[in-house]
C-alpha cells in the first residue's frame, strides 16, 4: 500500500447522516423544488396577464403608448417578450433597482429620440415640450439660413456705375469696377484726388529743364 493509501484509511470517515437527518434533508429539498415550481407558475401568469392588458390596450387606435409601473429585472424580460411578440416596441427607463420601468408603443407610432433622450434623463415629455423643442429648431434653422444668406450676399455699389458701363464692358468687369471706385472713394481717391495728380504730373514736367 502506497503512503497516500494508508493516510487515507487512517482518517476518520465522516458520520453518517442518522435517518432523522436524512428526512430534514429530504424535506428542505422538496420545499426549494416547491418553491421554484410556484415561482415559475407565478411567473407565468404574470406573463399572461401582460399579453391580456396590452391587446386590450392597443386594441383601441387611439392608444399609443401604455406604461408599466416599476419592477424587477425578471419582470421587466417578460414584459419586453410579449411587446415583441405582439409586434410592439418597448422602452426601459429610470434607474435599475429603484423605480426602473417600462413604456410600451405602437411600431407605427414610435416615439422620436427627444423624447427616449428626455425620459432617459429623467425628464418630464409631453405634447407641450416636444412643441416648443421644434419651434425652438425652427428658429434656430431661420437665423442659420439668414446668415448664410447675408455671408453669401453680393456687393451692390451705391451709384449706377455698374449699369452705365454694363453694356460696354460687361457685367462682371462693371461690377469690379464700381467695387474699385467705392474703395477708392473710401480712401479719398476720388475725382479730386485724379486731378490734383494731373496737376502734379504738369507741374513736374515744366520744372524739367530742356535741354
Amino acid at each position: 500500500m502506497d503512503l497516500l493509501g494508508s493516510i487515507m484509511n487512517s482518517m476518520d470517515k465522516p458520520p453518517s447522516l442518522t435517518e432523522k437527518e436524512k428526512l430534514l434533508v429530504k424535506k428542505r429539498k422538496q420545499e426549494l423544488e416547491r418553491r421554484q415550481i410556484e415561482e415559475k407558475e407565478k411567473l407565468k401568469r404574470f406573463k399572461e396577464r401582460v399579453e391580456a392588458k396590452l391587446v386590450s390596450h392597443f386594441k383601441d387606435p387611439k392608444n399609443a403608448m401604455l406604461k408599466f409601473d416599476s419592477m424587477d429585472q425578471i419582470c421587466r424580460s417578460i414584459v419586453h417578450e410579449a411587446a415583441e411578440s405582439n409586434g410592439l416596441l418597448s422602452y426601459a427607463f429610470g434607474s435599475d433597482g429603484v423605480d426602473r420601468y417600462i413604456r410600451v408603443y405602437r411600431k407605427d407610432n414610435p416615439p422620436c429620440e427627444d423624447e427616449l433622450a428626455a425620459r432617459r434623463r429623467g425628464e418630464p415629455w409631453n405634447e407641450q415640450i416636444k412643441q416648443q423643442l421644434l419651434e425652438k429648431r425652427q428658429h434656430a434653422k431661420r437665423e442659420e439660413m439668414q446668415d448664410t444668406k447675408r455671408k453669401d450676399k453680393k456687393f451692390v455699389p451705391n451709384s449706377n456705375y455698374k449699369d452705365k458701363y454694363a453694356h460696354l464692358i460687361g457685367q462682371d468687369a462693371a461690377l469690379e469696377a464700381a467695387k474699385k471706385t467705392e474703395t477708392n472713394k473710401s480712401y479719398g481717391f476720388g475725382k479730386n484726388y485724379s486731378k490734383a495728380k494731373k496737376r502734379q504730373k504738369l507741374n513736374n514736367e515744366s520744372d524739367v529743364p530742356s535741354n
